[in-house]
């Protein structure tokens, strides 16, 4: 019996590309942040606006976690993988968290678009991978370690908002692995990754579809060829950089509205 698409997205109003295009051409650079190696960098992006993350100096993956402006949002990778796929293109939304449910960003260029299926079935940009962590290395290994994407991500919140660190590391959440190469094995169904094919000035590029704070981490596994969650990986910086386009350039655009559910569950 053939498969069915559990959530068809026929209804879905399709990303205006077109628009975002225009509004694209002139827009202005507003800001730029640089997430160190090993280390994350937090940003912000008003509603309107554009991010770029561009791999610099050497192949290097990110590891991209997103909240409203007020954090009472995050991004929802798991639905966002069950509305678009295990791997994110031009086109698709990244989509916040329950009871919000509407669109947080929509990737609008992809410089490894080229990529697409490898002989493995590895593809860019997976909404797959939760984020290294210390909490699963000390499971497998025992060790201590404090440059894992969680943590990395946990000190750009800390930074950014000031809370403290016990609070900041329950906002970290799963990931859009930005440039990661990723899928899973045929025989056993895990989760695998290889070597990303991203080099120097390669980029993926975001509209803002509300207001945004981010945080980009530098993962430790460099371009994720062998492992991660180790000092041995080559490691590189990783460019965002926020643009700004005129006002009148988005006429016809709005923010979109939180979901519509009326939140009583039957009661």
């Amino acid at each position: 019996m053939a498969p069915v698409i559990c959530y068809p997205t026929d209804s879905l109003p399709p990303a205006p590309l077109e628009l975002y295009a225009r509004a694209r051409k002139g827009a202005q650079k507003t800001g730029e942040w640089v997430a160190q190696p090993r280390d994350a960098a937090a940003f912000r992006v008003p509603a309107g606006s554009f991010f770029r993350i561009t791999c610099v100096e050497g192949p290097q993956v990110g590891d991209l976690n997103l909240w409203s402006a007020d954090m009472s949002e995050r991004f929802y990778s798991g639905k966002t993988r069950a509305l678009h796929g295990t791997h994110l293109g031009v086109g698709n939304r990244m989509w916040s968290s329950f009871p919000s449910l509407r669109p947080m960003a929509t990737m609008v260029a992809d410089t490894l678009a080229w990529y697409g299926a490898d002989e493995f079935g590895g593809r860019v940009h997976d909404v797959i991978g939760t984020r290294c962590d210390p909490h699963t290395h000390h499971l497998l290994s025992g060790g201590q370690y404090h440059h894992c994407c969680h943590s990395n991500l946990t000190r750009a919140v800390v930074a950014e908002t000031g809370l403290p660190v016990d609070q900041a590391a329950t906002l970290v959440h799963d990931v859009l692995n930005v440039f990661m190469c990723t899928g899973f094995t045929r025989d056993t169904g895990q989760y695998f990754m290889k070597a990303s094919p991203v080099r120097p000035g390669d980029y993926v590029e975001f509209f803002a579809e509300i207001d945004l704070v981010g945080a980009l981490s530098a993962c430790p596994g460099g371009d994720c060829g062998s492992e991660h969650s180790s000092d041995t990986a080559p490691c590189h910086p990783l460019l965002i950089e926020r643009f700004t386009p005129d006002a009148a350039a988005l006429s016809g655009w709005s923010s979109p509205a939180r979901n519509g559910y009326d939140g009583t569950h039957g009661l």
